[in-house]
Formats: C-alpha cells, sequence, structure tokens
C-alpha cells in the first residue's frame, strides 16, 4: 500500500477532528500571562501543557520555532521534544519556520525538518516564496519523498505584505497571484487534496485574488486575538472554503493554563469555523 500523501493526511484529520489549527506561541507576554517564568522551564510548562491539552484532539498544532529558538539549544531541545510526544498522539505537527532560501542551503532546510531521520521532523513547514517560487523546489522534492507539506506564503495578514504581494507585474498579475498560480500547478491531478498549501491572512479582506483552483490546503492564520473572524473566511475564500485551515493561537492560548479551559477554548474555535466553512 502506497504511503499517504500530506494531503490525504490533512483531509483525514480534518475531517476526524475539525478545521482548526493552534499555534503553539510561547512569547512572553503569554508566559506571563499563565504565571510561567520566561525562561526554559516556563517554555517547556507552556509547550507541553498545550500539548496535553489539545495533541490528541485538534488537527494540527503549529509550534512557532523562534519562539523556542530564542533560549537556544535548550529551547531547541524542548521543541524536538513537543514534536516528538504530539505526534505520538495523533496530531499534525506544522512547523512555522518560514524558511527561504536557494540551492543546496534550501535542500538542507528542507531535510532537517521533513525527513523522519531527523530529530526536528515534522509533518510540513512554512516557506518564504521570495527568492522565487522556483527556490523552494528542494522543499518540494523532500515533502513528495518523505509525504510531508510545504505552505507557501501567498497573502498575509501584516500590514507590510500588500506593498510586495499585490505588486503588479509584467503579465498583469500581483504577485501573490503568480505565487498562487504556480502553486497550483504543483497540486493539479491530486486528490483529495493536494500537499503543498498557502497561507493567506484570515484578516486580508476581498483582495481579487483567485484562490479556486489551488487544489491544495489553505492556512488562515490571524484568527481571534489578531482581528480575523470566522465570518471573513466566506468572503476571502469564497468557494474554496473547504479547503481553509483556520489557525488560532493568542484565543485560544489565553485559556490557559488549565488544560479543561484549554480544551473549551479549541472545541468553540473548531466549531465557529466548521459553521462558517460549511
Amino acid at each position: 500500500m502506497a504511503t499517504p500523501t500530506f494531503g490525504e493526511r490533512l483531509h483525514r484529520a480534518v475531517e476526524e477532528r475539525g478545521p482548526l489549527c493552534v499555534g503553539i506561541d510561547p512569547h512572553s507576554a503569554l508566559l506571563s500571562r499563565w504565571g510561567l517564568p520566561d525562561d526554559v522551564s516556563g517554555l517547556e510548562r507552556f509547550a507541553f501543557t498545550v500539548a496535553e491539552a489539545l495533541a490528541d484532539r485538534v488537527a494540527v498544532l503549529k509550534p512557532q520555532s523562534a519562539f523556542f529558538e530564542r533560549f537556544g539549544s535548550r529551547g531547541i531541545h524542548v521543541l524536538e521534544s513537543i514534536i516528538r510526544q504530539s505526534r505520538e498522539a495523533g496530531v499534525i505537527i506544522l512547523l512555522d519556520v518560514k524558511r527561504g532560501d536557494i540551492g543546496s542551503t534550501m535542500a538542507a532546510y528542507a531535510d532537517a525538518y521533513l525527513n523522519p531521520s531527523n530529530p526536528m521532523s515534522v509533518d510540513a513547514i512554512t516557506v518564504s516564496p521570495y527568492l522565487g517560487v522556483g527556490s523552494l523546489r528542494p522543499a518540494f522534492d523532500a515533502a513528495a519523498r518523505h509525504g510531508a507539506g510545504v505552505f507557501v506564503l501567498a497573502l498575509t495578514s501584516n500590514p507590510e505584505g500588500p506593498v510586495v504581494q499585490h505588486a503588479v507585474t509584467a503579465d498583469g498579475r500581483t504577485v501573490g497571484q503568480t505565487v498562487i498560480d504556480e502553486i497550483s500547478q504543483l497540486n493539479a491531478g491530486a486528490s483529495p487534496l493536494g500537499s503543498i498549501g498557502l497561507v493567506v491572512g484570515a484578516t486580508i479582506g476581498d483582495t481579487g485574488h483567485e484562490l479556486s483552483k489551488v487544489n491544495g490546503p489553505l492556512l488562515a492564520p490571524g484568527l481571534g486575538a489578531q482581528g480575523g473572524t470566522p465570518d471573513q473566511l466566506r468572503t476571502i475564500f469564497g468557494e474554496s472554503r473547504p479547503n481553509v485551515l483556520p489557525s488560532y493561537s493568542r484565543e485560544v492560548l489565553g485559556a490557559g493554563p488549565d488544560v479543561t479551559a484549554l480544551r473549551a477554548a479549541a472545541r468553540r474555535a473548531a466549531d465557529d469555523c466548521r459553521a462558517a466553512l460549511g
């Protein structure tokens, strides 16, 4: 039997657990809110509490690598442990690292995160296409070899993003649309879902970009504390709603450190998104 693709595994996880990705973002303000010290011990308690609460019930957990990296090798050790523990509970791990480089360097990043023999191995990573989508080929190839996924930044919610992403190219398309179109080609013919996804912010509104042919997962960060609402997903994604993976961080994490409260917050978020996406 062939190894399932990332797209197949994600589709099954969403069907079984609901359309929800929860970030693991242990920034200093959130550690303080939980009554934890801003050090490795606080990082560890935070991350393991989130994993205990959610790894066996949400579809995707998304650790933000930077919040672990800031503690050096000890923080990376915590990240590796959380990845291992969470995957054993059946959740898909999407590591938010936003890597983007060329040639052998991009290949090394892909090997570090997508090769199952490596300690930081995850199900999928985020990448930046702004050295050209073609520069990400080593990540796409590694994902195909290992049954992993890649999420490419396309239309982000940060106020600086449109200067680049909405700039018009010589053929009349925006830069963002060229990224969308190239990823659509990579996913052509995949069923039920391609393994190369896009990151499209939940607060961008109706920008006129065409997403209906992507045939891959559409990660929608920015919900909750960042201002995005489930109802906005209808406007942004239209007929592509079945492929949307809504992502919450502070709105859910703020319910901690109580495990029961974290689970209740995640359940509410998943129910709201399911209702909005249809």
